[in-house]
């Protein structure tokens, strides 16, 4: 019997990675996603329907059509300073299109739910590394999006019976080892790529917001996981509910951080060449230091990580870049 899989937002950045994790572990895909910034291209394996969260009929339809064994859910707005100058657009999109979803999935008797989750939910933190249990105090409306989906999650969860795992990201990056997909935002506010575009001329120099953070070089820190990291963790969560675990809330890092200035430096390295940047003033709500205490996810899913190295995150994303399809 096929182990079919909805994926929402499987045609963006982590989506289309898990698409293909789920596949090697004999999962079945199936990908809804309005491509409003996702890729077309980027759906390597299972089949695309586009649709909308919005459209409450069509999702019932899927779902009466399809039976989804469980959902993948990553379909959000994620541009923090966006959301602070649009803060409606991204409750309406990522609250609403979220409740319409957990509507027609709880009816229709899904054995798992796996939601894309943010260290946005933990604000400035007040320890580090930051564990599951730091209170959560989101500052922009993305995190505050997240936050609330989770008490969604947990709400559902004791109503209706709907076991659910929520990853907290912190920093994913990296790409497809054979540079098939990886990072292609419009715009683009992510440090890596940042830096990589830079390095191959498509901009003219990078920007670096602060170096008087308490830092040791004074630039910000922050927990990178390699992007297949990511996606082995969804499909070991989604194993671990299908096979009657409890529902969980996980962090989803290394516990290493790295300086925005050793990220350069290392991205100098992989591509051998100088790249050419500007010091900025900080930007408001950019936390000093944010590093996940990742011992919780190790424990329940013993992960042990591809590509824990920096070298190898930028080495993956550097091929990438140099060779986009999208």
């Amino acid at each position: 019997m096929p182990k079919k899989i909805l994926v929402t937002g499987g045609a963006g950045y982590i989506g289309s990675h898990v698409l293909k994790a789920l596949h090697e572990a004999g999962f079945e895909p199936l990908v809804f996603d309005n491509l409003s910034s996702g890729h077309r291209e980027a759906v390597l394996y299972g089949r695309l329907v586009e649709g909308d969260l919005a459209d409450k009929a069509h999702l019932e339809a899927l779902f009466e059509a399809e039976r989804p064994l469980a959902v993948l859910h990553f379909a959000a707005f994620i541009v923090v300073p966006e959301s602070v100058s649009h803060p409606l657009r991204y409750y309406e999109n990522n609250l609403s299109g979220t409740v319409n979803l957990l509507q027609v999935a709880s009816r229709s008797g899904v054995r798992a739910f796996i939601f894309s989750s943010s260290a946005a939910v933990y604000g400035n933190p007040q320890e580090v590394p930051i564990p599951e249990e730091h209170p959560i105090s989101p500052i922009n409306p993305y995190g505050a999006s997240k936050a609330m989906v989770e008490q969604i999650l947990a709400d559902c969860h004791r109503a209706y019976g709907l076991p659910f795992v929520s990853l907290r990201y912190f920093n994913a990056a990296g790409a497809d080892p054979l540079a098939r997909i990886g990072e292609a935002h419009d715009p683009e506010t992510h440090l890596i790529p940042l830096l990589l575009q830079t390095a191959l001329g498509k901009r003219e120099k990078f920007f670096l917001y602060g170096t008087d953070y308490p830092t040791p070089d004074g630039t910000c820190i922050r927990d990178f996981i390699h992007v297949e990291d990511l996606a082995t963790i969804h499909v070991l969560a989604l194993e671990h509910l299908l096979s009657g675990g409890k529902s969980l809330v996980l962090n989803c890092g290394y516990g290493r951080g790295y300086s925005v200035k050793e990220v350069l430096e290392e991205a100098e390295r992989v591509c051998k060449r100088p790249i050419p940047y500007e010091v900025r003033e900080r930007r408001p709500g950019d936390p000093p230091v944010l590093v996940a205490k990742a011992e919780k996810m190790k424990s329940y899913f013993a992960f042990e990580p591809r590509f824990a190295d920096l070298s190898a995150i930028i080495e993956t994303a550097w091929q990438w870049e140099k060779n986009r399809r999208f």
